[in-house]
């Protein structure tokens, strides 16, 4: 039974071996043939944010780290961090959203904290190594945009744990 299974595999590997000596050589292939071999499309075609129905689009506004004011219409569901990011805002977000670090911390306006629903103590224990925490601080990767946020107001804080050199000047 052993010796079976491992001629089986060698026949397998050789056959699949023998394909690949068929193939031609990189250089003998038309130049075309590579012409999308990396992915170069936009952030937007990615899926992270949804285009609002008509009559349904919920509004948010950023506060930047120098004070400029950025409104958008966006759809229910999505979360503060992938809005900001789809905008080319200045939201690192470097676990990717998984709750796993604190670089997409912002502060909440107070009028709105309340209609969130509570972090949990995964997002707790992430907020308390963010940089310039305060009562009102969230993960902006928890927080998914609902009716009762429309309106809301977000501040990006001055910097984060994971600084950069853009942080200083």
């Amino acid at each position: 039974m052993f010796r079976f299974s491992i001629a089986l595999v060698h026949r397998q590997l050789t056959a699949s071996s023998l394909a690949l000596a068929r193939t031609p050589p990189i250089a003998a292939i038309p130049r075309r043939t590579f012409q999308r071999l990396f992915s170069s499309s936009m952030i937007n075609f990615h899926g992270h944010i949804h285009k609002p129905k008509p009559g349904e689009e919920l509004h948010i506004t950023f506060v930047t780290k120098d004070g400029k004011a950025f409104t958008y219409e966006v759809a229910e569901g999505d979360t503060i961090m992938d809005i900001a990011q789809a905008h080319g805002l200045d939201m690192e977000g470097a676990c990717g959203g998984s709750c796993a670090c604190s670089t997409c911390h912002v502060i909440i306006d107070p009028e709105y904290y309340d209609a969130i629903p509570e972090p949990d103590d995964d997002e707790n224990d992430m907020l308390d190594l963010a940089f310039g925490l305060t009562e009102t601080s969230r993960l902006g990767c928890q927080v998914k945009m609902s009716k009762e946020l429309d309106g809301i107001r977000v501040a990006l804080p001055s910097m984060t744990r994971n600084l950069q050199k853009s942080d200083f000047s």
